[in-house]
């Protein structure tokens, strides 16, 4: 089973990538269906995203970067490299995507995925809106693409 994961915000800008691209997937699949192929959008849920993740083979998440980079870089990582535990706190917004990596790993240990690519795009704009700027969408398309050209290769996951 190959799972994949669109995060962020809708109403930030930029930072609504990650499930601007999940939904463009669910609508491909739609049109495409893989009986072994999920797609979420899991939005800023990081409880989330371990749980979905969980029995997976293979996991793909998408997010929007802030890191200084030319807007619209696309960075594609071994998910082992961004992986944190949580820092302790009673908030559920404390706890992201990358927690959820270390803390889903660790608590369903043999059912958690081993194999995952996390895709992010730098961000240009991450204030109040709903539209992406034109160079993280240009971005978007060519993640959207390479995910898509991904599951028609590989039926079975």
């Amino acid at each position: 089973m190959l799972t994949i994961i669109g995060c962020g915000n809708l109403n930030r800008s930029d930072d609504a990538v990650g499930v601007i691209i999940a939904q463009r997937l669910q609508k491909y699949l739609a049109e495409n269906p893989h009986p072994h192929v999920r797609v979420y959008d899991c939005g800023t849920a990081g409880m989330e995203v371990m749980f979905q993740a969980r029995g997976s083979k293979q996991l793909i998440i998408i997010d929007a970067s802030s890191t200084g980079s030319e807007p619209g870089a696309v960075f594609k990582v071994p998910g082992k490299e961004l992986e944190a535990m949580p820092e302790p706190s009673y908030n559920l917004h404390d706890f992201r995507w990358d927690n959820a990596l270390a803390a889903g790993r660790k608590i369903f240990q043999n059912d958690f995925p081993e194999d995952v690519t996390v895709y992010l795009i730098e961000a240009a704009n991450l204030a109040l809106g709903l539209d992406l700027s034109p160079v993280v969408k240009d971005s978007a398309d060519l993640v959207f693409e390479e995910v898509a050209a991904l599951i028609s290769q590989n039926i079975n996951f």
